[in-house]
């Protein structure tokens, strides 16, 4: 029997993520599809081992036997599952060590740590409360202008903890690596996360200002992924630029023609939205269900 949950799990899992189009929605929609369909099927396979892991090798359920090799299955995931989540956590760790070991200075009101390469590189790193770090190049190439927009778009990713819940996403990406669509999601959501970082920050800085500076910033190769590693801090894939500068000019529309009579009705969609997302998430713990029928 467990051996047909287990079928049952991946099959719905593939099936889910053969479902994945890029479509172009809208930024909230996009998102919560992106990462519903990312994140359902680590889950469901994830609550399957952990119920059979629960009623274990022995016994009935539903009058079909247990079995050993269902159970085994189920060990090796859950095991692989703990091993590279501490494998993540403890390079993150080096890199939030490493991080500290560069000189801090103060950008106006705001305190960063200065690595001295070559690269023009901005990201923040860390955990929960990540450290906002320029490199010697970034300060040496941009003007004041463009580093108070490129340093407000980085406000916005500590404002939204992108770089732990990345982290933990992150996670979920090295263990489903099998699965379909895997890292198209995955460079899907990265996309949408650049894009709420490029719109929040416009509201406090010219867009046009930021798409100035996106410009410059991506007109160069990205910094080594060793110093990116643990899913900590990333720079959005260059095949969306032009995506993301399309935003940014919406957005400098937007605010000449002073539009926000939606914002109402947008939110209200978005909380609809949002209030699905959990309700389907929330199927993936079925599998925890029928452990009451173990006998």
């Amino acid at each position: 029997m467990h051996s047909i949950m287990i079928a049952i799990a991946f099959t719905l899992a593939c099936w889910l993520r053969l479902r994945w189009r890029a479509h172009r929605l809208t930024w909230a929609d996009s998102w919560w599809q992106a990462l519903f369909l990312f994140l359902f099927p680590f889950l469901l396979i994830l609550m399957t081992a952990a119920s059979i892991l629960a009623m274990g090798a022995s016994g009935k359920m539903f009058g079909f036997w247990a079995g050993w090799f269902s159970y085994y299955c189920a060990v090796c995931f859950l095991v692989w599952a703990i091993i590279l989540l501490l494998h993540q956590a403890i390079a993150g760790a080096k890199l939030v060590r490493e991080v500290r070991t560069y000189p801090p200075i103060k950008i106006g009101d705001k305190s960063c740590r200065v690595p001295n390469i070559a690269t023009l590189f901005a990201a923040q790193i860390g955990f929960w409360q990540p450290e906002l770090v320029v490199s010697q190049a970034m300060l040496n190439r941009l003007d004041p202008a463009h580093l108070e927009a490129v340093i407000a778009h980085e406000e916005a990713h500590a404002h939204y903890r992108d770089t732990f819940w990345f982290f933990w996403l992150g996670w979920v990406r090295k263990l489903t690596v099998w699965l379909p669509n895997t890292e198209n999601i995955w460079q899907e959501l990265l996309c949408l996360r650049e894009l709420r970082a490029d719109s929040w920050s416009a509201q406090k800085i010219d867009p046009l200002l930021l798409a100035e500076s996106l410009l410059l910033v991506m007109d160069v190769p990205s910094v080594s992924e060793s110093i990116l590693s643990a899913g900590l801090s990333c720079v959005a894939p260059g095949n969306q630029l032009t995506q993301r500068l399309e935003a940014l000019l919406n957005q400098e529309d937007k605010h000449n023609e002073g539009e926000n009579i939606t914002d109402c009705d947008r939110n209200r969609l978005e909380s609809l939205t949002k209030w699905w997302f959990w309700l389907g998430l929330a199927g993936a713990f079925l599998p925890l269900a029928v452990i009451p029928f173990h006998v």
